[in-house]
């Protein structure tokens, strides 16, 4: 496929039928399956991650993603090598976005979790990690990727929320974090949901 037809006229990212942003770079991960059959996509869940804690640049989101995190590359890392966790999207702290599931598949990033008296909402959300962490501010890059891929993904699907992780499992996660601004994204968008 041309790059022609990855991006429309402006040059902005499209969808393909498949679910993947081919424009965009990918690193498949193993950590997805199937949505109930005749799942809508309805729910955004932003989250943050940083690994180590509050550190960035590595590749070790990545590897998490993967299954390849070495426990013995950090002190904090056997505790969460054993796990299987994935989001479709990571946006790094220089704005790079990368897609490791397809929008089509649930991707397993937010445990157990529930929006509007809907539980399991893996199955009808797609999960947007960025590079951060609860006490340190996001970067600008970070927004405007944010915005525009929730702009992009509001094309796509029957989008009606934008949430924070910590809106579907309150007391069990904190991210996005209090460093997020949630006006950032607001400005742009009327689906935040109602902690926002």
């Amino acid at each position: 496929m041309s790059k022609k037809s990855e991006t429309d006229a402006s040059g902005t990212f499209r969808i393909a039928n498949d679910g993947w942003i081919r424009a965009v770079r990918r690193i498949v991960s193993p950590n997805f399956d199937d949505r109930p059959v005749g799942t809508l996509i309805s729910l955004l869940v932003v989250h943050a991650i940083s690994l180590p804690p509050s550190s960035f640049g590595s590749e070790h989101i990545e590897r998490l993603f993967t299954n390849t995190l070495d426990p013995a590359a950090h002190p904090y890392f056997p505790r969460i090598s054993d796990l299987r966790v994935s989001a479709h999207f990571l946006i790094r702290r220089d704005g790079e976005l990368i897609q490791f599931v397809s929008c089509l598949q649930r991707a397993w990033h937010a445990g157990a979790s529930s929006w509007c008296g809907r539980e399991r909402c893996n199955d009808f959300s797609i999960g947007i990690e960025l590079e951060g962490c609860d006490d340190l501010p996001f970067e600008d890059e970070q927004y405007l990727r944010l915005v525009s891929l929730i702009e992009l993904l509001r094309t796509r699907y029957p989008i009606a929320a934008v949430v924070g992780h910590s809106d579907i499992s309150p007391g069990r996660k904190t991210d996005p974090g209090p460093c997020f601004d949630w006006q950032r994204v607001a400005l742009h968008h009327s689906l935040l949901g109602h902690a926002h």
